[in-house]
């Protein structure tokens, strides 16, 4: 079963509150914050040992499914349990999880199950107990499959680790694997990435996101201030970026991934028939989904609403039976149609020629960057590289 995308008109009466066909759950924990990252992550002991916050998290996460659930279940055509390092939940919490999800919202039948994992032996868990709790799906932050690259990025598995995980997971029966990785990685040569891809490749995972590292700071109620540490290395990771060595590794990555029989169908996402990311195409299609757990963002077709990333106050929120802070912005049609003129240039079908007359997508013809294929206008592999400057103009 696939995800039907809408096409709704600016001004039509179609940007109004819908209910969710999608739920996004945030897990915080991680044993420890990688430099380049900006997601609401809670490390170390709070993820792990006698001090953990584990139990903490899961009573309020359920009890904020309580408080988020329609006023009939609505069958959830996708779950994503993101992170964070959801891998480190206990078996019987994430089983506890998708059972409260259920109960308040409706899962449908073959919806679209996903858990994020790190390939680590001590934070991949058991896949075998993920696909018995009911995950389909499972998407390993592998970032490089370079051993001095992980060092780098400050993670704590190793490419062979990577390999293990993805061979017990598709062992114990799990449908559908997906696989990240980072390019332009300071000190990243353009042999170390090929061999990145040939590795990846090798792995014959289902589904693959390829992200530019992207260092600039994360700002706002729903981030986590960035700590100096951290700042400190994003400031030496810049001096070590090059965007034409990035323009270069995009291309072969397109290339290479093509080559082995991969669908292009998103900028940064490549996948076989039948594992393009539905929880993904949601977000890009615009369509309605809940999410639920600190920093997390929805969107009802009208308008977004998110929580505060601080923990405690999240926290505190729910143990009182309230829902916890956070803020909304209600998207008028004209912010409405550059989102979807956004989201849907960021697919490989584009979008109809006839929304071409749109302000800033002349620019994007003139200078090559978009082309019309059929009666569809979508980005060119330049347009791609370089599709912030087309959006830019579009807002």
């Amino acid at each position: 079963m696939t995800l039907a995308p809408q096409r709704a008109v600016p001004g039509s009466g179609a940007d109004r509150a819908e209910p969710p066909v999608a739920l996004y759950v945030h897990v915080p924990f991680c044993v420890a914050r990688c430099p380049y990252c900006d997601f609401v992550v809670l490390p170390g002991a709070a993820a792990r040992g006698p001090r953990n916050r584990v139990a903490d998290y899961v009573d309020a996460l359920l009890a904020e499914l309580r408080l988020r659930a329609p006023a009939s279940p609505v069958g959830l055509r996708s779950v994503y349990v993101g992170g964070g390092t959801p891998s480190l939940l206990p078996v019987a919490d994430v089983m506890r999880l998708l059972d409260a999800v259920d109960a308040a919202f409706g899962i449908a039948d073959g919806a679209e199950v996903t858990l994020e994992v790190n390939p680590g032996r001590d934070e991949r868990g058991e896949p075998r107990a993920w696909r018995e709790a009911g995950v389909t799906r499972l998407s390993f932050g592998a970032q490089s499959l370079d051993a001095s690259e992980l060092r780098a990025l400050g993670r704590r598995h190793s490419p062979e680790d990577v390999l293990s995980a993805v061979t017990d997971a598709r062992r114990a029966g799990i449908t559908s694997i997906s696989v990240d990785l980072l390019y332009d990685v300071p000190g990243q040569s353009a042999a170390s990435w090929a061999r990145t891809l040939d590795g990846a490749l090798a792995l014959d995972a289902d589904h693959l996101s390829l992200y530019a590292l992207t260092l600039d700071d994360a700002v706002g109620a729903d981030h986590l201030p960035l700590r100096p540490g951290a700042r400190r290395w994003r400031e030496r990771a810049r001096a070590g970026q090059d965007e034409d060595r990035a323009a270069d590794q995009y291309a072969l990555a397109e290339d290479r991934l093509a080559a082995a029989g991969y669908r292009h169908y998103e900028i940064s996402n490549w996948a076989r028939p039948g594992h393009a990311s539905r929880h993904n195409l949601a977000y890009w299609w615009r369509l309605p989904h809940e999410a639920v757990g600190p920093g997390a963002h929805a969107f009802d077709g009208a308008t977004r609403r998110w929580n505060d990333a601080a923990f405690e106050p999240w926290l505190a929120a729910l143990a009182a039976g309230t829902l916890p802070p956070g803020g909304s912005e209600w998207i008028d049609d004209e912010a409405a149609n550059a989102e979807r003129l956004i989201l849907g240039l960021r697919l490989a079908e584009g979008i109809p020629v006839p929304a071409a007359a749109a302000p800033g997508l002349a620019w994007g013809i003139d200078t090559g960057l978009l082309e019309a294929a059929g009666d569809r206008l979508r980005l060119t592999r330049r347009g791609r590289l370089l599709s912030n400057e087309v959006f830019a103009r579009l807002l």
